[in-house]
């Protein structure tokens, strides 16, 4: 019996020198392990947060500027509604013409042409495009004075003129230099013009003359019709009642030119 309780008491010796130092440093351990995910939680929770606010503040700043965009909108277009309807037309009609006048204020500063910069400037689809608007419009625009029909008169008949490029290098053989005169050429009268040309100009009168009979408003004498007037006022009196009262009154007339009228 002694013997055991000393084997017992040795046993017991031994596991407590032993064995506790062993519990107690993975008591540590898993102390330290906690803390350790506990400050990874955090940081993980503490980086959300961040996160989330960063994003909260980018919304917040967009909410902003959509509302002042919003606002500016609103603004401009209640500028919009209170200008005159045509106000962008002539916007753009007023730019044009400050643009016009500086380029030619330019070309007036270089000694250019405005118009020949003009069409340089111009492409020929443009160009084509323009004519074509040109031809669709009315060519005549009507009476206006006197000076404007002599003017489009002379453009109609240019245009009809072809150019005779063998006449033109004969006659610039034989006037040599003078051709393209200076101050002290003298050519008036030296030019003789051809057989052709008188025809062509005499049919042109004649194609224009005849244009301007069928144009013409006044009406046919007509030798064969009654007299029953005595200038030319009382005559267009005259058809005037003929035309209104002429059915009623025929009778009248023809006892009148017999004489039998009671």
């Amino acid at each position: 019996m002694t013997t055991c309780s000393s084997v017992h008491c040795v046993t017991s010796d031994i596991q407590s020198e032993d064995f506790l130092p062993a519990s107690s440093t993975m008591a540590s351990c898993f102390e330290v392990s906690a803390s350790v995910s506990d400050e990874q939680t955090e940081s993980a929770a503490s980086h959300k947060r961040e996160e989330r606010l960063r994003k909260f503040r980018e919304l917040h700043f967009k909410r902003n500027e959509a509302r002042k965009l919003n606002h500016k909108e609103v603004v401009e277009e209640d500028k919009r509604l209170k200008l005159p309807t045509n106000w962008e037309a002539k916007k753009a009609r007023l730019e044009w013409e400050l643009m016009t006048d500086e380029k030619k204020k330019e070309c007036a500063a270089k000694g250019e042409d405005y118009d020949r910069v003009k069409l340089l400037e111009i492409s020929a689809e443009d160009a084509e495009r323009w004519e074509r608007k040109k031809k669709k419009k009315n060519p005549d625009p009507g009476f206006s004075g006197y000076a404007e029909a002599q003017l489009r008169q002379y453009q109609r008949l240019t245009k009809q003129i072809k150019p005779d490029m063998d006449g033109y290098e004969r006659q610039r053989e034989q006037c040599g230099e003078d051709f393209h005169p200076t101050s002290n050429s003298l050519i008036h009268g030296t030019h003789v013009p051809s057989k052709e040309g008188i025809d062509r100009m005499v049919e042109d009168v004649e194609k224009q003359i005849e244009k301007r009979a069928k144009y013409s408003r006044r009406r046919a004498y007509n030798d064969d019709a009654d007299i029953d007037y005595i200038n030319e006022r009382n005559a267009k009196f005259n058809k005037k009642a003929e035309r209104f009262y002429g059915k009623y009154t025929a009778e009248i007339k023809q006892n009148l030119e017999r004489g039998t009228a009671v």
